[in-house]
């Protein structure tokens, strides 16, 4: 064990201090929010600071949370438009992504050329709005599945990924009767895991922090996602829609409530399945830059 103390470098243990100190102002305010969340709300008050360690226990606050049915719905609603948006976004994306990657037609650089163009100059909102009206997907969830199928940039890094199989591979399916399809499902894909967890990451992350577009889309309050509910919350502090219909609570202990403490409730609920995907995508991102350093 002091062997290898003595074999950190100074610059190494400097480069870890730092990482440190940036992870603590990531986890701090987080453990800060879920400490309040869990403190009792008669005791939260002597939480001061970014106190980590929760004043007393309950779970009152997310008690309330989850028997909100505002709460419940918005999570079904993020829920459907992160995961069918995410698995259309990765069709859509590596099917354009191989055609441009691994087939030659006509016009194909002028395709190169202009998807340059709208990645620089993206259309403005009102032309966009417009085009949503007129497809008739206002206050649907369409309207935020479908837009930005395919992001530009993740599909550069898709068509990068593809080009790198080796072409042995591929002339060897060709030669045993493989037409495109199949090279592309049986091939193409299961080599591409790696990237397409990472691209499915980025995309699910889109999806599930969507609010703006939630906000000019969606009027009926039954399809609003999480993220929109949270801002109705946290941002508008609408407490009467964060207390909702709960029957189960007396007058004198909604008088005891502490609204901070349910405002921090709800962003650890939206926060949460994240932290839990991530590091089932790491090891696939991670499995991918090994494979990358080591291809011929």
């Amino acid at each position: 064990m002091m062997n290898k103390l003595k074999k950190l470098s100074v610059s190494t243990i400097i480069i870890y201090s730092i990482l440190f100190l940036i992870s603590l102002t990531v986890l701090v305010p987080l453990l800060h929010l879920l400490a309040m969340s869990l403190s009792d709300p008669l005791k939260v008050h002597k939480l001061s600071g970014l106190g980590i360690i929760p004043e007393g226990f309950s779970l009152i606050n997310y008690k309330i949370l989850l028997s909100n049915p505002l709460i419940i719905k918005s999570i079904f609603n993020t829920l459907l438009i992160t995961i069918v948006g995410t698995a259309v976004n990765l069709l859509l994306t590596a099917m354009t992504a191989y055609v441009l990657a691994r087939t030659k037609f006509p016009g194909r650089n002028f395709v190169m050329i202009f998807l340059i163009v709208i990645m620089v100059f993206e259309p403005g909102l009102i032309p966009e709005y417009l085009l949503v009206k007129n497809l008739g997907l206002l206050d649907t969830y369409a309207s935020l599945i479908l837009y930005k199928t395919i992001n530009i940039f993740y599909l550069f890094i898709m068509m990068r990924f593809f080009e790198d199989v080796p072409e042995s591979i591929l002339e060897a399916a060709r030669m045993d009767g493989a037409g495109h399809f199949r090279i592309f499902t049986k091939i193409m894909l299961p080599l591409s895991k790696p990237a397409l967890a990472t691209m499915g990451l980025f995309y699910g992350v889109y999806h599930w922090n969507e609010y703006f577009r939630a906000t000019i889309y969606l009027t009926d309050t039954g399809k609003w996602p999480l993220q929109l509910v949270l801002r109705q919350f946290v941002v508008e502090r609408d407490n009467t829609s964060l207390l909702g219909a709960q029957n189960f609570l007396s007058y004198d202990q909604i008088a005891t409530l502490d609204f901070a403490s349910l405002q921090a409730g709800t962003i650890i609920i939206s926060v949460v399945p994240l932290l839990l995907i991530y590091p089932l995508i790491l090891k696939y991102y991670a499995k991918g830059a090994f494979e990358g350093g080591v291809k011929d």
